[in-house]
């Protein structure tokens, strides 16, 4: 503890006190944008739901029924053997059944975590950073594509750093809960 005199100039804060949570209401102050925020969030968590339940059971979407995970399917190695570009040998280290579950194990808990509205910034971190292998793995760059540069992928990753830094969770979701018992840390 300092023993300095306070500074009207210069706020003295004590490390015993943390800072006020902070609130969505505080960051976006319109209404209809922090419901757009919201469905924006749940647009992209379902997307991540989705993912994690059509290739668990195959439901003939992305994922033919007999390559189901239940089925004995192989949801991130069956990406990974179909990577031409120049990363392959790079993502080779995933083409096995724990790349599996933690590729699945990635999806479910991003999907839930965005969805629910709680943990979006850890959502927000490894989404991102599962959206940034998968674009390496498929670099439109040097397999061609659309745009040579920007793809879904880089859409994906944005909207979910917008759901966190936003708050969207607090609308739509259990995040203002959420933040009364995480406050500001990295766990909101």
């Amino acid at each position: 503890m300092s023993t300095r005199a306070a500074s009207p100039l210069i706020p003295v804060t004590h490390p015993s006190s943390p800072a006020p949570t902070v609130f969505q209401e505080q960051i976006v102050t319109r209404r209809s944008v922090r419901q757009i925020l919201a469905v924006a969030r749940l647009v992209i968590g379902f997307t991540f739901l989705w993912a994690f339940v059509d290739k668990l059971f195959g439901l003939g979407f992305a994922t033919p029924v007999e390559r189901a995970w239940v089925n004995g399917g192989t949801p991130a190695q069956g990406f990974i053997g179909g990577i031409e570009g120049p990363f392959a040998g790079v993502f080779a280290v995933f083409a096995n059944p724990f790349g599996d579950a933690l590729f699945m194990a990635g999806l479910l808990g991003i999907g839930i975590a965005v969805m629910a509205g709680a943990g979006l910034r850890i959502a927000a971190v490894t989404g991102t950073l599962l959206m940034a292998f998968m674009y390496l793995a498929e670099l439109p760059a040097a397999l061609g594509g659309t745009n040579p540069i920007v793809d879904s992928h880089w859409h994906e990753a944005l909207l979910l750093i917008i759901a966190a830094a936003t708050l969207s969770g607090d609308t739509w979701g259990v995040g203002r809960t959420w933040g009364r018992i995480v406050g500001n840390s990295w766990l909101r």
